[in-house]
């Protein structure tokens, strides 16, 4: 080799901060290791695998612990130290913390669940897709390149297609796999598109280096560049589940395995929010006059057929728990939608991001503790309904009082103190912009949304008809509801450890 062109083989080596990596990392190579275990393990020896997975996912997470000092960054541009793939901030850490915890209660809510159908549900398979789907979510909030981006959607996406059909010889699971992938792939083939457009008018994939090119686009390439946002803009709005691209949503989480129609409920939601977030706040603050209307058009919307559709699941035969609860998650999405929609009309639209993070940390948490509640009601009532919750109170006090809790706080009433100023944090996020029109959807929406909530949370305490039936809780599972009945209580009593986000920001 040349003198020449030594060094300038040695300047086009990246350098690689392994600790920042380090927890996407840890769950993508524990995936891997249970998968291959899997092979050698004897079937009276899988439960292990469980174990391995949230032990895998337990240390991810503590991983994000040494990141806190500072902001790091990884694969970046050789001489542009800013321009980078990889980031682990604030907003990074967050967002990951809410992946590995959610991935880790769902986790423990597994191991009871393939226990009951390990004939039906193939362990190893089982914990190698969510781990990773784990490792996906984890990367897309580091992400700072839309290639990055991409690939860190579908590595947290297409295990999740496998993990809601995995069930053997269950035509609705199948069924509800097919519509989410289909969904999906159409999302994701728009969004490749979009960003494809993107790059051929601004010569870069790098997001803050699209945030600089894309302002002085050749007028000639002004009409694809704009092309190109609202098509990206359109993807992402499929992965959060926004109206109208939430019709997979419903069939999606009755159909899959209740932890996994968890799972998906907040770690699917916080994958396609920070991404949009990214997209839009990092990427394309320049047109925030084409996104912010049309954010704040779609959170009005979403959020207004989310809480019809839970209202109007009172008058169907079979009044599913779990498919009021994925309307539910739809109504909840369009509240998530608000503060990324105020940031197009605020100069420091990346301040309005916190007020979505500190939803989302809310939500997640509450809505996690509904799920496993509902997988210990699930364990005697296979059906699921509304009507099984029914004297939850006579059976198991501490479920009734749990379930309850949780439910006040996604209503926003108290004793859920963190629900309530979760809400107010979003609503004082759209008045601040100026959004007033939005902030007066929301406030009816809420109302539609006490109904559901309040009428479910009665019915808990009612009489049962008959004997009620005995819950026996298993280990896992009561970690689950410990966790999140400490960690429901925990931000109710200190709400400034997640609202702070929304008065400083993330970025």
């Amino acid at each position: 080799m040349s003198a020449l062109a030594q060094p300038l083989a040695q300047s086009a080596v990246q350098s690689v901060d392994w600790l920042a990596i380090a927890p996407p990392t840890i769950a993508a190579v524990v995936g891997l290791a249970v998968l291959v275990a899997d092979l050698f393990v004897p079937e009276t020896r899988k439960p292990l695998l469980g174990w391995a997975s949230i032990a895998g996912l337990a240390v991810a997470t503590l991983m994000l612990l040494p990141l806190l000092d500072g902001d790091r960054s990884t694969f970046c541009l050789t001489g542009h130290a800013r321009v980078c793939s990889y980031t682990a901030d604030h907003f990074t850490l967050v967002i990951q913390f809410l992946a590995f915890g959610g991935a880790l209660l769902a986790a423990l809510m597994s191991v009871t669940n393939l226990k009951d159908e390990q004939r039906r549900v193939p362990a190893g398979e089982f914990w190698f897709l969510l781990l990773s789907s784990a490792a996906g979510a984890a990367l897309l909030p580091a992400s700072r390149d839309l290639a990055t981006l991409i690939v860190a959607l579908e590595v947290a996406s297409l295990p999740a297609f496998a993990l809601v059909g995995i069930r053997h010889g269950d035509k609705r699971s199948s069924e509800a796999a097919l519509k989410f992938f289909l969904s999906s792939v159409t999302a994701t083939a728009v969004s490749l598109m979009g960003i494809s457009f993107v790059y051929a008018s601004t010569g870069t994939l790098y997001l803050t280096q699209i945030a600089q090119r894309i302002q002085h686009v050749d007028g000639q390439l002004h009409t694809l560049a704009q092309t190109g946002v609202v098509l990206t803009l359109v993807g992402f709005a499929f992965k959060t589940a926004a109206v109208p691209f939430h019709f997979w949503v419903p069939d999606t989480y009755v159909g899959a395995p209740l932890p996994v129609a968890a799972y998906l409920s907040v770690v699917g939601k916080a994958v396609g929010f920070s991404g949009l977030i990214l997209v839009t706040v990092v990427a394309l603050p320049s047109y925030a006059d084409v996104w912010g209307p049309a954010l704040a058009a779609l959170a009005a919307l979403t959020m207004t057929v989310g809480n019809v559709g839970a209202l109007r699941q009172q008058a169907t035969r079979a009044y599913s728990a779990v498919r009021l609860l994925a309307w539910s998650s739809v109504g909840q999405a369009g509240y998530l939608l608000v503060p990324i929609a105020a940031a197009g009309y605020v100069k420091d639209g990346q301040k309005a991001i916190g007020s979505t993070v500190a939803y989302a940390l809310m939500y997640g948490a509450v809505n996690l503790g509904a799920f496993a509640v509902a997988a210990l009601v699930g364990r005697t009532k296979s059906l699921n309904r509304i009507s099984d919750y029914r004297g939850l109170y006579a059976s198991n006090p501490a479920a009734a009082f749990l379930l309850a809790f949780f439910l006040l706080c996604l209503a926003g009433l108290p004793p859920g103190i963190i629900g309530l100023f979760a809400k107010v944090t979003v609503f004082s996020a759209a008045v601040d912009a100026g959004l007033g029109w939005l902030a007066v959807v929301m406030a009816v929406n809420v109302v539609i949304a006490l109904f559901y909530y309040l009428q479910w949370t009665a019915l808990l305490f009612r009489a049962p008809e008959g004997a009620p039936a005995r819950h026996r809780v298993p280990a896992p599972l009561t970690a689950a509801l410990a966790l999140t009945g400490v960690l429901g209580v925990v931000l109710s009593g200190a709400p400034q450890l997640v609202l702070r986000f929304a008065a400083t920001g993330l970025f």
